[in-house]
């Protein structure tokens, strides 16, 4: 009979196999996101036309229905990734997330082909349209559903399977190995980002909807068979048990056991209750009071002969209580990121560009909306170059293989989104001066003379912060989980998405309600001429640097990282070592 040690070890297993996984999965496994990503971002930015022209809907009603959406997209991965971390694995649940977007894609793709589905059109001049039915409402909301779910299936869960590809914990290059994937993930999705905001949308805006909707539904089939190809080469582990369930049981049993006192003796491990195979050797300082779930009282009682627990709600393992707390004591660190995605969603930068030359030659012009390609530019070449150059520079210096640590990074990443709101606030400060000079106060859609270009050190800053403190993010929740958990590790960053939306939606009504009082002129004004956009970036500054402070606090409270120690031996000290380090990153900066 198999005991529960076997299953488990059953499922750990293929880790140690040499004929599946590797880098010759990447093809399938990024080209599955990658093309995802392609044909769910080129969606949205006309598709409020869309929903306008061709189901006639208020401009009010249509942003509603889209920011529903995308906050719905963005909330389904923490949910996605639990359910794959718990019960299906992560390669049921892509290929899963997989076919849903390609189904709400070809749904969308109907509504454009088939008249029958969207309201008939106006006729020219009359102003009483008919309305979208039910009926049709419920289709266009049933693709918009598939999306995403289907896009909260895939985000999460794909990137940690790559790494499940690559990862061997008897590799000496592991970690270096790691983090190349993760620059190069994420710089591989910045370039998918950019071709859905270019192509696609061109496609749409020259080709008309059935075309437009209709290359997203052929790539999104393309993803999918792409992922589907490469099964037979994966690493596939399988989940092993309910992170809610977990969770619960040792909020249930540390309250049940809260009076008791932990043990403090020479073999006070062998008083805790330790599951086979477990990656937790012992049982950490921080959230002490969460140790008492796993404190055994009487073995003979509480422990069954195979070693299991004979009431999971009355003891827990060691595993299960630092999986709790891996959790718990990252969300101070993840907050911190939510004020720089503040500074990288500002949509204030497309007004500004509107309003100046826009012209690189004289019969060519830039989109005032696709100046944000300059950050995902800046973004990739980032990566590239931090991955050939200045990591093994950093790796000299400092002693550490992997280059900077994850901290180091995010810090940076922190300072950069401060300097770039700076420069921005400079730089708007300039532009509103010299249309005021060109007499262009009372014309907010006027042209000055001035061109936009002036704007790309804001943008290649801002892209700089998002190579550093985002790839930092991502791969600090990575490394610090346990491995039962990576997938939540990518979901809890991309929940900070929606959450920093928010924030903003809050941070700009504040502002706006503040500064109209009196009937003055709002910093925040349609007519970036009479507001002053300038002082709400200096403002944002100052949020960002009084959030670096709390990161700071945070990476104290936190402690040292998992795989962050100094190697070389001259290095005792991990302050001075982490001091060495941000000095030598702002130099090569």
């Amino acid at each position: 009979m198999e005991t529960p040690s076997d299953e488990k070890k059953m499922i750990r297993e293929p880790l140690l196999g040499t004929t599946k996984g590797g880098f010759r999965t990447m093809p399938f496994i990024i080209a599955n996101e990658a093309f995802e990503k392609v044909a769910s971002f080129g969606l949205m930015p006309n598709m409020i036309l869309y929903l306008m022209r061709d189901y006639g809907m208020e401009f009010t009603t249509g942003t509603n229905i889209l920011l529903v959406w995308s906050a719905v997209s963005n909330f389904t991965p923490i949910l996605a990734a639990f359910i794959a971390d718990s019960y299906i694995g992560r390669f049921r649940m892509i290929g899963f997330g997989s076919i849903a977007s390609f189904l709400g894609m070809a749904l969308l793709w109907s509504t454009a082909m088939i008249p029958q589905m969207k309201p008939s059109p106006c006729e020219q001049l009359k102003l009483d349209c008919n309305p979208a039915t039910p009926a049709q409402l419920a289709v266009l909301f049933s693709s918009f559903g598939l999306i995403s779910i289907g896009a909260g299936c895939i985000r999460p869960c794909s990137i940690a399977f790559g790494a499940d590809q690559l990862e061997k914990k008897d590799n000496p290059n592991n970690e270096r190995v790691m983090q190349s994937f993760f620059n190069w993930y994420y710089a591989s999705i910045g370039l998918s980002t950019v071709l859905a905001l270019t192509i696609i949308v061109y496609i749409q805006d020259h080709l008309g909807w059935i075309v437009g909707f209709g290359v997203p539904a052929v790539l999104m089939a393309f993803s999918a068979l792409m992922f589907l190809a490469g099964s037979s080469l994966y690493i596939k582990l399988k989940a092993s048990k309910s992170l809610f369930t977990d969770f619960a049981q040792v909020l249930v049993v540390a309250f049940k056991n809260r009076k008791l006192n932990l043990p403090t003796n020479d073999y006070s491990e062998w008083n805790y209750h330790h599951s086979h195979d477990s990656e937790f050797l012992a049982l950490t300082d921080k959230l002490r009071c969460l140790n008492k779930a796993c404190i055994i009282r009487d073995f003979g009682r509480d422990v069954n002969p195979d070693g299991s627990a004979s009431n999971p709600w009355s003891l827990c393992t060691v595993e299960q209580v630092e999986s709790l707390k891996s959790l718990l004591r990252v969300i101070p660190m993840w907050s911190t990121g939510i004020m720089i995605m503040v500074s990288l969603n500002q949509n204030f930068g497309t007004l500004q560009a509107n309003t100046m030359d826009r012209h690189i030659f004289p019969n060519f012009e830039i989109p005032a909306g696709s100046f944000t390609v300059f950050t995902i530019v800046t973004l990739t070449v980032w990566v590239a170059f931090y991955d050939r150059l200045i990591v093994p520079l950093s790796a000299r210096y400092t002693g550490r293989p992997c280059g900077l640590s994850l901290k180091v990074r995010m810090e940076i990443g922190l300072l950069l989104s401060c300097v770039a709101m700076a420069v921005s606030a400079v730089m708007e400060s300039v532009r509103r001066r010299i249309a005021i000079e060109e007499g262009l106060e009372e014309q907010p859609n006027g042209t000055m003379d001035m061109s936009a270009l002036w704007l790309l050190p804001q943008y290649a800053l801002l892209g700089l912060a998002e190579a550093l403190n985002a790839i930092g993010q991502i791969e600090f929740y990575y490394s610090q989980f346990p491995k039962s958990m990576s997938s939540i590790a990518v979901a809890l960053f991309t929940l900070g998405m929606p959450v920093s939306n928010l924030v903003g939606s809050l941070l700009v009504n504040i502002v706006n309600a503040v500064t109209t009082k009196g009937g003055k002129e709002s910093w925040l004004s349609s007519n970036l001429n009479k507001g002053h956009l300038d002082y709400y970036y200096w403002l944002v500054t100052v949020l960002g640097l009084i959030n670096f402070i709390y990161f700071l606090v945070c990476c104290w409270s936190y402690g040292s990282c998992k795989n962050e120690r100094p190697r070389a031996s001259d290095v005792t000290d991990d302050e001075q070592f982490e001091y060495r380090e941000f000095t030598f990153s702002l130099i090569s900066l």
